[in-house]
């Protein structure tokens, strides 16, 4: 429960600041300095880019620093400021509207590429002036609901969770990165809700229920106090499962599981301590890329790694390479275009075609396994060839630091995630070659239907509980049962009780999810048997429609923990 702040191009406020005539020349004083600040922040990025990656890439910034030393635009914002004695800030957003209603409607992709420069260039010089500003962009009394057209990954990382309430957006999917990031906070979120910020201002009151996904805008006295009540309940019940931090995740008749975590960075792995995971499932190594002005170094990279390793619970970690493209990009690749952008040139096969690039990772994730328990893990495998191809790779790198006398991991288990159909139907012929298998459930699904989870209009069909992702689940896991090869799901189902049963009866023992939903399903793991477990995936084996199954799991959970049901979001 809490009051609605709506977002326009991100965290930037709409209103304009008028100045007096004596701020006037400290104003172009500050849009000076912002753009020096920018023009050192393309420079690095020029040399590191094309050292690692190559010139043409490269070519890509020194088009953003032409852009930054356009006097069209430099002249415009200044004039902006001494003649309409607005801020720089306003100024630059006026501009990047007016360009934007120009060709937002021209379907010429050399317009669009250039638009896309544009938004990148001044977006950089609005955050250097807004770490300028010395009260903060967003600054209620309380924290507020923020809603949006869409939250991207990289402004979902910004968020301080003592400030963000709850997000509301008009597109995403329950599974999408940004719902996902929100959970790592302990956000509650709620995506896909068309025509949001047609009925929603700022200051209404917002009760969001992240849990079944409603959000009630203005909600009448019954509805507000419902809300608060179930509000205090949730907050009483997830404080004492805290005091389950330190017990095994042991079942009542006796089987370990391990609960790992997802983290994005070393300040998520001590919260995965805290919240009693014993390691880190899936360590995202993208959004370093992301937040990153240009391109993070070997150097930078293995401090970064070895921060993860230090401050994660037993210094255990699955470390995967880059994870980029679909909805997570960065300017150096380029700024392609892609029909279908989750089927394309996306995550290993966007790193493998970077060589030195790619190298540049490993060798500082290589590095950084002389630091603690640490796994290499290559997202979105499809084929065998890429496995032993990656292999390759990997050995070259191993030989690179080995000559040069540099300390490394040369015992690191290799993985691979599991997210392609075709992989998990060829999954006996890759445990031939790799050493662990972590299952990403959330691209599986999707690709598994044809449905981006991103899309309002099919998001539905990306369904935990189908049956043909409970059959292909049960196949993998049986499969590396079978071989010896340890699996891991890692994707939002790992946090579902209403999934765990299941999976824990098909032989899983190994779940990654977000910090936040490690005490609860802990509370499930001590609270259930192996035979009521098997009973149930059994079960819901033979069922045929997704409905039959969440309904099914949705009595079976209540029954057997009726006070776990309150912190389950597999709505």
């Amino acid at each position: 429960m809490a009051h609605a702040f709506c977002l326009d191009h991100g965290l930037l406020p709409k209103e304009s600041l008028s100045l007096d005539a004596a701020s006037l020349s400290g104003e172009v004083g500050r849009f000076d300095r912002a753009c020096a600040a920018v023009s050192r922040e393309l420079d690095d990025a020029i040399d590191r880019v094309g050292k690692q990656i190559g010139e043409e890439e490269a070519a890509i910034f020194r088009t953003h620093r032409l852009l930054l030393r356009d006097p069209t635009l430099t002249t415009r914002v200044k004039t902006a400021i001494l003649e309409r004695r607005i801020d720089a800030s306003t100024a630059l957003r006026e501009i990047l509207e007016e360009y934007n209603k120009l060709y937002g409607q021209i379907a010429d992709p050399y317009l669009q590429e250039r638009m896309a420069d544009l938004r990148d260039v001044i977006g950089r010089i609005l955050a250097q002036l807004t770490r300028e500003v010395q009260a903060p962009i967003l600054h209620p009394q309380e924290p507020v609901v923020l809603v949006a057209e869409e939250i991207l990954p990289s402004q979902a990382l910004t968020f301080d969770r003592h400030l963000v309430a709850g997000i509301v957006t008009e597109s995403g999917g329950a599974t999408g990165h940004a719902a996902i990031l929100a959970r790592a906070l302990g956000i509650p979120a709620v995506s896909g809700l068309r025509g949001l910020l047609r009925e929603v201002q700022t200051g209404d009151l917002l009760a969001v229920d992240g849990r079944e996904g409603h959000v009630y805008v203005n909600p009448g006295p019954e509805v507000e106090t419902a809300y608060r009540k179930l509000q205090r309940e949730y907050a009483d019940f997830a404080g004492k499962l805290i005091e389950n931090r330190d017990l095994e995740p042991i079942t009542a008749d006796g089987i370990r599981l391990e609960l790992l975590a997802n983290v994005n960075g070393p300040l998520d792995a001590a919260t995965a301590g805290s919240a009693g995971a014993t390691g880190v499932g899936l360590y995202r190594t993208e959004y370093l890329f992301l937040t990153h002005p240009s391109v993070p170094d070997e150097e930078e990279q293995l401090a970064a790694y070895r921060a993860v390793v230090e401050a994660a619970p037993n210094r255990l970690v699955t470390i995967r390479t880059l994870d980029l493209g679909g909805d997570k990009h960065v300017p150096y690749l380029g700024h392609r275009r892609e029909a279908n952008p989750f089927m394309g040139f996306r995550s290993i096969r966007l790193s493998s075609a970077y060589p030195d690039f790619f190298q540049t990772q490993l060798r500082a994730i290589l590095r950084a396994g002389v630091h603690g328990q640490v796994g290499l893990l290559f997202p979105m495998i499809s084929t065998l060839e890429e496995v032993q191809r990656l292999k390759k790779i990997v050995d070259r790198t191993r030989v690179a630091l080995h000559r040069a006398a540099i300390p490394f991991s040369e015992e690191m288990p290799l993985g691979i995630m599991l997210e392609v159909p075709a992989a998990a139907l060829c999954i006996e012929a890759l445990l031939e070659e790799v050493d662990f298998v972590s299952i990403g459930s959330n691209d599986l699904i999707q690709y598994l239907m044809a449905a981006d989870r991103d899309n309002p209009h099919v998001a539905h069909l990306c369904e935990p509980f189908s049956p043909a992702l409970m059959q292909l689940l049960h196949r993998v896991i049986r499969a590396c049962n079978e071989h010896g090869k340890p699996v891991t799901l890692c994707g939002e189902m790992a946090g579902w009780p209403r999934c765990f049963l299941p999976l824990f009866g098909m032989g899983l023992r190994r779940l990654s999810m977000s910090p936040a939903f490690v005490p609860s399903i802990k509370e499930v793991v001590r609270h259930t048997t192996l035979e009521l477990a098997e009973r149930v995936a059994n079960r819901v084996l033979q069922m045929q429609t997704y409905g039959e199954i969440r309904g099914y799991l949705t009595r079976k959970i209540r029954e057997a923990w009726p006070h776990v049901s309150l912190l389950d979001v597999s709505r």
